[in-house]
């Protein structure tokens, strides 16, 4: 699609692409979900794998959990654990059209082990042109 500006110019009008891959991760190995720096290393690989810059790492360790948070280019990649319930959250934003957060989520969950994955997926894109 492109815009016409006074009959002489024209300028491509750039779509706004978000792609949001989330998911309740059960039954995961509960010495993985307590390590903070082993966390942190399936974070950087699944930003790899996904295609996604990575800018920074961020852990804390809360009560038995681990909560991480990536900065990438293109948006953030999550992980919050409790391993006391063998239970975590991964959530994977992307707003790359040449990202892969599905590859990253899938990645995160088997590191996990998670033996049951329900996951969400929500399409966070611009559909249309709103400029002013």
């Amino acid at each position: 699609m492109v815009e016409v500006i006074s009959n002489a110019i024209v300028k491509p009008i750039e779509r706004v692409v978000g792609q949001h891959v989330y998911g309740n991760l059960y039954e995961c190995d509960p010495s993985i979900l307590s390590n903070e720096e082993y966390l942190k290393k399936i974070v950087i690989e699944a930003a790899e794998i996904g295609n996604m810059q990575l800018l920074e790492v961020k852990t804390w360790k809360i009560g038995l959990g681990v909560s991480v948070v990536a900065i990438i280019l293109e948006s953030h990649i999550t992980i919050h654990t409790w391993p006391e319930f063998r239970f975590a959250t991964v959530d994977v934003y992307s707003c790359g059209s040449h990202t892969d957060p599905e590859k990253a989520f899938n990645y995160i969950a088997k590191a996990l082990k998670a033996r049951r994955v329900v996951r969400g997926y929500a399409d966070r894109s611009l559909e249309e042109d709103h400029r002013e």
